[in-house]
């Protein structure tokens, strides 16, 4: 049986003898087994072989059994065997294809990964879109007292606009005699521009005077929604910020 110097070398850092404190039949059953020259880089196997080595004359009565140098060797050979075949396992291991190649493990990522995208994608398109609307209160005022009120109302409900509802309406006494309308309508913001729709009123001049936002509730903009009646000059400053 061959000796692991490794592992001699290993024991002996620590003891002066393979068991016990004094020369025994375990060292002499371990120093019969080396029979290679001993290299630099086992000093502490040369110190041991040559004190050993000096004990010849009495290696058949030196004390003890060579059991314990039977049992040191197996041992050196079990730690060695153990390492080479762990080591032998895992090459076979790594030869072994469990799982695929990465770039099959990366291919089928990228499905899935599409797959998700793919199906994200289309509940985000059936899904219904929320329709931005405002509530807006218009004021049209005529000419001067002898405005036919009833056909400038008929005139302004004549403008018909994808997104427009015409609601309620009611004449506001100004003075003199004159009474402006006040009209409610909703709109959609993204389909109706109040500038649009109040250019294609003041295209009833016989009519209309002018007309003015009088109050404005949008249901997308809290900022608003606080505020539904206030001056012409607050409406815009608030709707220019609802707008950035």
């Amino acid at each position: 049986m061959s000796l692991n110097l490794d592992a001699l070398e290993g024991h002996l850092v620590t003891r002066s003898y393979i068991e016990g404190y004094a020369p025994s039949q375990a060292d002499v059953h371990v120093f019969k087994l080396v029979t290679q020259p001993i290299g630099s880089q086992y000093p502490h196997i040369a110190r041991w072989f040559s004190h050993i080595k000096s004990y010849s004359a009495e290696h058949d009565t030196l004390p003890g059994t060579s059991n314990a140098g039977q049992a040191f060797v197996q041992a050196a050979v079990v730690a060695v065997a153990e390492p080479e075949a762990a080591k032998a396992e895992e090459e076979e291991e790594e030869d072994i294809d469990l799982f695929g190649s990465d770039d099959e493990e990366n291919a089928e990522a990228e499905r899935i990964k599409a797959e998700r995208v793919a199906a994200y994608n289309a509940r985000k398109a059936n899904k219904p879109k929320t329709v931005a609307k405002s509530v807006v209160t218009l004021e049209v005022k005529p000419w001067d007292d002898e405005t036919d009120m009833k056909a400038l109302e008929d005139a302004v409900r004549s403008i018909s606009m994808e997104g427009l509802v015409w609601g309620a309406s009611k004449l506001v006494p100004i003075g003199y005699g004159i009474k402006k309308l006040q009209i409610t309508l909703v709109v959609e913001d993204e389909l109706v521009s109040l500038d649009e729709l109040q250019e294609k009123i003041a295209e009833f001049d016989d009519y209309v005077q002018s007309t003015d936002v009088a109050a404005m509730q949008s249901e997308c903009s809290r900022a608003l929604t606080a505020c539904c009646w206030f001056d012409k000059r607050t409406f815009f400053q608030s709707y220019r910020r609802y707008l950035w």
